[in-house]
């Protein structure tokens, strides 16, 4: 039992090195998402047609790619012309690959913003990029919570790819720890309750986000 108990211990110390390393990879592909999902997500709705076409383009390519194809397109190719360590090309990668999802999210959010929101801006003077700024897209944002808090944790879930490249998160040290120990069961399961935690808490925290924004339409 006491054996049993300092291996248990031992697995644990080392795979809960790698709960930062998860959290940041996480973090950075959020973050990234956000960006680049906002700025496609206006553009596609109120750009100009061609750019329309492009931002669409981008989401329908990004979404039919495997998420793992991207994060080995950085690290084996883009990173021969542009210095990428293991943990950027794969938080890169993942936020990417996020952010076409977040496009469709926040493009579904701006368009169920009302109409006359846009209307009554520009009625005061507010310019068309005045009025998306500080009118439409703070209550698309807010409307968009409960589909992106959906995101984010997917996302959460996603970064496990990223051990495919070397970098040492919870499941590439759970790994680590089952070749060398060969009790896999062990391992993992230090890593599923780990992610069931992270994931847990990320839940809780996001809904009561949407508690407090929730905007009443």
């Amino acid at each position: 039992m006491a054996d049993l108990f300092q291996n248990l211990l031992t697995t644990f110390n080392f795979i809960v090195q790698g709960l930062w390393v998860t959290i940041s990879v996480t973090a950075v592909a959020l973050t990234v998402g956000v960006v680049v999902g906002i700025v496609m997500a206006v553009a596609r709705v109120y750009g100009h047609p061609a750019l329309q076409i492009v931002v669409s383009a981008y989401s329908v390519v990004v979404r039919a790619v495997p998420v793992i194809v991207i994060i080995f397109l950085l690290f084996f190719v883009i990173s021969r012309y542009v210095n990428l360590s293991p943990f950027w090309a794969g938080a890169l990668a993942l936020g990417f690959a996020s952010g076409a999802y977040q496009t469709e999210i926040f493009r579904g959010a701006l368009q169920a913003v009302q109409p006359g929101q846009m209307i009554a801006a520009r009625a005061i003077g507010m310019s068309r990029l005045q009025a998306i700024q500080s009118v439409v897209l703070p209550q698309a944002l807010r409307l968009a919570l409960p589909a992106w808090g959906n995101e984010a944790t997917l996302v959460l879930k996603d970064s496990t790819l990223v051990f495919a490249v070397g970098v040492p998160e919870i499941l590439r040290r759970a790994q680590q720890v089952s070749a060398r120990t060969f009790e896999p069961f062990l391992a993992f399961g230090v890593a599923l309750l780990l992610y069931l935690a992270l994931t847990l808490i990320t839940t809780q925290a996001l809904q009561w986000l949407e508690r407090r924004y929730r905007l009443q339409v």
